[in-house]
């Protein structure tokens, strides 16, 4: 079946398992029900399909889609203390408050020809010395380097789409879709000036304070995901981002904050050791160069971070390094941390697209490629701190959405057998290894 990017984005919300499930159940027709495969196709502005079709022509986006009830309504209407008129005044509030949140959150975006030489606001602090204007320029730089790099693997070219805010900030997305090697792959920059609601701030860093008043913030980072076509083929994902909060209004002279975030992981169908090795290897190095304690502390960090809790504690691949909220040195220092860590994405994962883009590969295999992609679904949709910020503050959502496969694949109560290549991997994402000493 298929499932829009609205109704997708609705399965992160409260609770998705529990009542997604018997839902569709009661929905289903019986001689459907007994097909394990549950399919979806995400198409991004440029394809739209019959089954997904532009946002213009399926109306206004409700909070959930048309077949599934709303939990908080189905919970009301089991009460019989509250009549529909009593309710009336409390679902209208609600509503007005997210919609709040939504045009306070971040300014909409304007479609524009081509990215300009800066994202930032002109004047003022963001001037060519400040960290804003050397973290951007370091991006840029960036996927330039790795588009540059994918492209000359797969053969085919990046659409790009920029666009900008009338308060400042903008972004530039580049979307590989469809290619000779690559299912999709995405390299997205991205600088942002808004306002941040507490419970944004929370989802960002994972802290649960925050207060109640409206945070001024400031956000730039590069964050890419790569899908090939062969199931031997790793997917990878990359992500650095710097960022810096202001005093909240009527507050001046209350103390800023700020922090550098990021990390590199693979997410193979199939494990290789020696893939995994020179992966992790080389951003050992990288890490090595900088403090040899950081590839032990983020190496762990990744494994506990990208952990799919409702599957058993699963992890989504095999890791990589991860870290968040570092202002524990200069802002120098994590600069070039960050730029170097940036730099080693391109040889620590082509080569290894490169090594498998034409292995052989079964329907089997195929499949088995699938279901791991539902599970990099699930972990973006419901735990990852980058996609909830991203639609708790409203951004622009192609983007946010980039990171999702063209296709995946849910099978009902799919078991490996025991000493297969899969149960392997299973084993490998639920017991996290040491890949280098």
């Amino acid at each position: 079946m298929t499932v829009t990017m609205a109704s997708a984005m609705t399965m992160a919300v409260a609770r998705p398992a529990q009542v997604r499930i018997e839902a569709r159940r009661a929905r289903i027709p019986a001689r459907r029900r007994s097909n394990p495969d549950i399919r979806y196709r995400i198409e991004n502005s440029s394809g739209a399909s019959a089954a997904n079709p532009p946002r213009a022509a399926r109306g206004p986006r409700s909070d959930n889609p048309p077949h599934l009830p709303d939990p908080r309504t189905a919970q009301v209407r089991l009460s019989t203390k509250a009549s529909k008129k009593a309710r009336a005044p409390r679902v209208a509030a609600r509503a007005a408050r997210k919609a709040n949140v939504q045009a306070v959150g971040i300014e909409q975006e304007i479609s524009i020809d081509e990215a300009p030489l800066t994202l930032l606001r002109e004047g003022g602090e963001d001037d060519a010395d400040s960290m804003r204007a050397r973290f951007e320029k370091m991006i840029r730089a960036a996927q330039n380097e790795i588009c540059g790099a994918i492209e000359e693997l797969d053969g085919q070219k990046f659409q790009e789409d920029a666009w900008t805010r009338p308060g400042g900030g903008g972004g530039i997305s580049r979307v590989l879709q469809d290619g000779n090697v690559f299912e999709k792959a995405g390299v997205n920059v991205s600088v942002v000036y808004g306002q941040m609601p507490p419970e944004a701030y929370r989802a960002a860093t994972g802290e649960q304070g925050g207060g109640k008043d409206m945070i001024p913030f400031f956000a730039a980072g590069i964050s890419s995901v790569m899908h090939p076509h062969n199931p031997m083929a790793p997917t990878v994902h990359f992500n650095y981002r710097y960022f810096e909060t202001d005093a909240p209004d009527g507050a001046e002279g209350a103390p800023r904050a700020w922090w550098f975030g990021g990390g590199t992981d693979l997410t193979p169908s199939y494990i290789f050791d020696d893939d995994a090795a020179h992966f992790h290897g080389t951003l050992k190095d990288v890490c090595d160069k900088h403090d040899e304690a950081f590839y032990p502390r983020f190496k762990e960090w990744a494994d506990e971070y990208f952990i799919i809790k409702h599957r058993m504690n699963e992890r989504r691949g095999i890791g990589g390094v991860f870290f968040d909220d570092m202002n524990d040195r200069s802002q120098e220092e994590l600069l070039a941390f960050a730029t170097d860590m940036a730099g080693a994405v391109v040889p620590a994962y082509v080569p290894l697209v490169a090594k498998h883009k034409d292995d052989e590969f079964t329907e089997e295999q195929r499949e088995w490629q699938q279901m791991r992609r539902g599970r990099y679904v699930e972990f973006n949709l419901v735990y990852d701190r980058g996609t909830t910020f991203g639609l708790r503050t409203g951004g622009r959502i192609e983007s946010i959405l980039m990171s999702l496969p063209l296709t995946a694949r849910w099978q009902y109560d799919m078991q490996p057998a025991e000493g297969s290549r899969e149960a392997d991997a299973i084993d490998a994402f639920r017991n996290p290894r040491t890949w280098v000493a």
